[in-house]
């Protein structure tokens, strides 16, 4: 792993030197954008009391409700003398914070695929292979334990989203280090029977979804499993914008799929896609289709059906040339 610890240092120089940091993360936002920011955000309130430490966004997450709100939006006069710190954000885009720019000075700390649409920040700190942004803000408080502060909360925010981003500590992104950093919020006394129910416990509505995508999905002749949930699916189940995303995790389990998709159809017609694998990496994939992540999850974008299909195509043919030359795979 790289030793990034100069430009930790100099993230580190930055956030002493201004009386005012906002915290931002991309809309829509995962367990690792919340867990990540509020962690990040908990930690410098602690060991800089005299300082402002604001984390303010444009949406929120239902599914994280339970870790706590966000601050409330400040005037564009208020960003002029602040430092402005954009987590787990590849492309400004995407930053749910639209006034971030207005800021003195940007950090920017992610840990998603670079490219040059991607570039931003006058400190960046991006570490591609890290399993999530908040096993970044774990090994950032690690590197700088005797001068930083940490309690039970912001360990709690912090490992929620290193448990969500990694599938449970499953994925092939986890390594010892991970495992280690997540031990040392572990020992700042988390109550993990608390976040693992949040995490796990849904309403009746969504497991009789569950069941319906079980009906409904399909699988390619390669194996490439996909579902379709349109808006009359989304109402029907009552369904919010992160409870229709999460059906791609209700797809990772039939032997011999090594790919799956999901396609949602937004309010205004345009199709998301998550993507994820396991064996093979599929990034190409959502980056031919204005989309972009990390090599075996990742998201993009298509607007018709018929851009949907011939995205399953290509899906399906890379599969095929995977599973051909490689019998590394179930």
């Amino acid at each position: 792993m790289t030793d990034n610890f100069a430009t930790k240092q100099a993230i580190l120089d930055k956030i002493k030197a201004y009386d005012k940091i906002i915290i931002t993360r991309h809309f829509r936002p995962d367990g690792d954008a919340i867990g990540s920011t509020k962690g990040l955000q908990r930690i410098l309130a602690l060991t800089y009391p005299q300082k402002r430490v604001l984390l303010i966004n444009e949406d929120s997450s239902d599914y994280l409700a339970f870790l706590g709100g966000e601050d409330k939006p400040i005037s564009d006069e208020e960003y002029k003398d602040a430092l402005v710190i954009v987590c787990d954000t590849a492309t400004t885009d995407r930053i749910s914070n639209k006034k971030f720019s207005l800021g003195k000075e940007i950090v920017k700390i992610d840990h998603h695929i670079e490219s040059n649409r991607t570039e931003y920040g006058d400190v960046k700190w991006v570490e591609e292979e890290r399993s999530s942004l908040c096993e970044m803000i774990a090994d950032f408080y690690n590197t700088f334990k005797s001068e930083l502060v940490i309690d039970s909360l912001a360990a709690t925010y912090v490992f929620t989203g290193m448990v969500t981003d990694t599938g449970r500590f499953k994925y092939s992104s986890v390594n010892g280090e991970t495992m280690r950093l997540a031990g040392l919020m572990l020992d700042q006394g988390i109550d993990t029977e608390w976040v693992y129910a949040n995490l796990n416990l849904d309403e009746f509505e969504v497991l009789k979804f569950e069941s319906y995508v079980y009906k409904k999905m399909r699988v390619t002749q390669n194996g490439v499993a996909y579902i379709y949930v349109d808006k009359k699916m989304q109402k029907k189940f009552s369904l919010t914008n992160e409870q229709a995303s999460n059906v791609v995790s209700y797809l990772d389990g039939i032997k011999g799929s090594i790919a799956w998709l999901a396609f949602i159809e937004n309010t205004d017609g345009s199709i998301r896609v998550r993507l994820r694998s396991r064996f093979m990496t599929i990034n190409a994939l959502a980056e031919k289709y204005n989309g972009g992540g990390h090599d075996r999850a990742c998201g993009a974008t298509v607007h018709s059906k018929k851009e949907m299909k011939q995205m399953l195509l290509d899906a399906d043919q890379m599969v095929h040339d995977f599973k051909s030359t490689n019998t590394k795979w179930l």
